[in-house]
């Protein structure tokens, strides 16, 4: 009877994942991570800075920013530049809107060595002829 109970025991203990948080670690905190754009001009150009604090007590390297579209462009902090401590950095989303309507929606995705790692910033609005709708 014990050797069932200690097996029991011991089969529960190896089937939990562990996962221990650093609380130390650094975070990337964003003000927000998403942008709406609204209505926006054909053959414009729309930019959005995303703004972030290192809420954490490392320093956070961001390695690198990865879209899924050519027409979205992202500038982030150098691999080199450490955003200590109660730092903040943004990164810029610029998307290019040229030849017709459209509603459109994009993401960059941030790598870096916070915590949260990676974060998905995002973009939308919709392309329209009538440029007196439109808003940035």
């Amino acid at each position: 009877m014990i050797i069932i109970v200690c097996c029991f025991f011991a089969a529960q203990s190896f089937g939990q994942d562990v996962v221990k948080e650093d609380a130390d670690a650094p975070v990337m905190t964003f003000e927000k991570t998403e942008h709406d754009f609204g209505k926006v001009p054909i053959n414009s150009v729309a930019e959005w800075e995303f703004k972030f604090t290192n809420t954490g007590k490392k320093p956070i390297i961001v390695q690198n920013c990865s879209s899924g579209c050519g027409c979205t462009v992202s500038n982030c902090p150098k691999s080199d530049d450490q955003v200590m401590p109660g730092e903040s950095r943004t990164i810029k989303m610029k998307y290019t809107r040229t030849g017709y309507e459209n509603k459109f929606s994009q993401q960059v995705t941030v790598h870096s060595s916070a915590q949260n790692s990676p974060v998905i910033l995002s973009i939308k609005g919709e392309v329209t002829k009538d440029a007196e709708t439109a808003k940035n």
